[in-house]
């Protein structure tokens, strides 16, 4: 099953701009930034307490973050869900009727492997399953020794 609720991902249209924003709601600024080239996405990271915010705004026009604003507009995009082993969780959704928006996790951000379910399978609510690269590293270190 899920471990715990990550992180929820909003998408925004200008990250210095939406900052300006969740400083005032959080007390703080974002705690890390990054660009995921693969994804076409700029992110960054707030501490929301228990959970993570995450902002996504696009950095090129095929970007799925542009496709999602330009057809529902600014506002959430994803609920994260921490995995303890993503190949395994993968596999038993793929077994339970759940469409996956890739075949096998790939790099996310914040250093994680991550998977999508088809939000049609949810609700309408794109579901994200996320795990530490370093705890698969680490894993996989453990069964060749």
């Amino acid at each position: 099953m899920f471990e715990k609720l990550e992180h929820l991902g909003i998408a925004v249209k200008n990250i210095a701009e939406s900052d300006k924003l969740f400083k005032k709601l959080l007390g703080d600024t974002f705690y890390k930034q990054e660009e995921v080239e693969s994804e076409g996405v700029k992110t960054a990271f707030y501490d929301g307490g228990n959970t993570k915010i995450e902002l996504l705004e696009a950095t090129t026009e095929g970007s799925p973050i542009k496709k999602f604003i330009d057809k529902k507009g600014e506002g959430l995009h994803h609920i994260a869900f921490e995995v303890d082993d993503i190949h395994k969780r993968m596999e038993e959704l793929r077994n339970d009727g759940f469409r996956l928006l890739n075949e096998k996790p790939k790099p996310g951000a914040d250093n994680k492997l991550i998977c999508f379910i088809h939000p049609k399978d949810t609700n309408g609510i794109l579901i994200e399953l996320c795990m530490d690269k370093d705890k698969e590293l680490n894993e996989e270190d453990l069964k060749t020794t």
